[in-house]
């Protein structure tokens, strides 16, 4: 039976370092996600890196259609093999990088919003998120699985080192909880640090609103593109927010101190100071 089984194995593909690749094989782990996703059998579901198929298969199993988007071309032979011998026909495989996919094709296969599941690789996790943002219409929630220090930053606290620009905008857009956590033998290779699950939800983005969405993302890049730098001096070097008058006169109106740093001011305070300096 071994001699079988490492057979078998064998003929997994291999994961490749380039892509970050970290291929979850704890089955107790996939069920738990999916479980704790809230997923209804009416469903349409965005997969992102499948891998080699441990969320694909039990999602098949729970939802409408799945629609799983891979970079790496040698994995998808390899899933429809997978998913043949499952007798599973709801899965569309499509090999494209996630980061370059016109998100516009969900129309394709639903009308309606979509919610997304994946573990994503710490070298796309920020962009990543930023174009879960631009499309957030498309998407209702998001049920995403990061290495432990980027759920960090996401969920830190104001006068944490790693709060910062991504830590707003996702927050401001999002409602954004911790599932749990998901130790680093879940996966294979085994990665240096553990995981935790967030779920985010776009239709509970943060109750107060910027009069101007684009403008807020702008002050708020503004502010952290310097972290050393006071908040006054962080906004003045970005040249869009007027003098320098201008800007302790926007500061003043919004009680805020100008030698304060960026990674202390709250969501409350940005939005003051986005409409303010608008």
């Amino acid at each position: 039976m071994e001699h079988i089984k490492s057979r078998e194995k064998s003929t997994e593909p291999r994961p490749r370092k380039s892509l970050g690749q970290h291929f979850l094989n704890d089955t107790g782990i996939a069920n738990k996600i999916i479980s704790k996703a809230g997923l209804l059998s009416s469903d349409f579901v965005l997969e992102i890196g499948p891998g080699r198929g441990a969320l694909t298969l039990p999602l098949a199993r729970t939802v409408a259609h799945v629609v799983a988007v891979e970079k790496d071309s040698e994995l998808i032979p390899f899933l429809k093999k997978k998913l043949e011998r499952a007798g599973v026909s709801n899965v569309t495989l499509i090999n494209q990088d996630i980061l370059f996919w016109d998100f516009n094709e969900i129309r394709i296969f639903c009308k309606g919003k979509i919610k997304a599941i994946g573990n994503l690789p710490y070298n796309i996790s920020s962009p990543l998120l930023e174009k879960f943002i631009e499309n957030r219409k498309l998407v209702s929630r998001a049920i995403f699985m990061f290495q432990s220090e980027v759920a960090q930053r996401l969920t830190a606290s104001p006068g944490r080192k790693n709060y910062g620009a991504l830590t707003l905008l996702i927050r401001y857009h999002a409602f954004l909880k911790v599932l749990f956590e998901v130790p680093r033998y879940a996966f294979y290779p085994r990665p240096n640090v553990d995981s935790t699950v967030l779920w985010l939800d776009f239709e509970r983005p943060y109750p107060r609103r910027a009069s101007k969405e684009d403008h807020f993302r702008k002050v708020v890049k503004s502010a952290f593109s310097h972290r050393r730098k006071t908040l006054l001096n962080s906004i003045i070097s970005s040249g869009s927010f007027g003098d320098r008058e201008s800007v302790l006169s926007a500061l003043k109106r919004c009680g805020i101190d100008s030698g304060r740093r960026a990674e202390t001011l709250d969501m409350e305070e940005f939005l003051c100071l986005s409409d303010t300096l608008n």
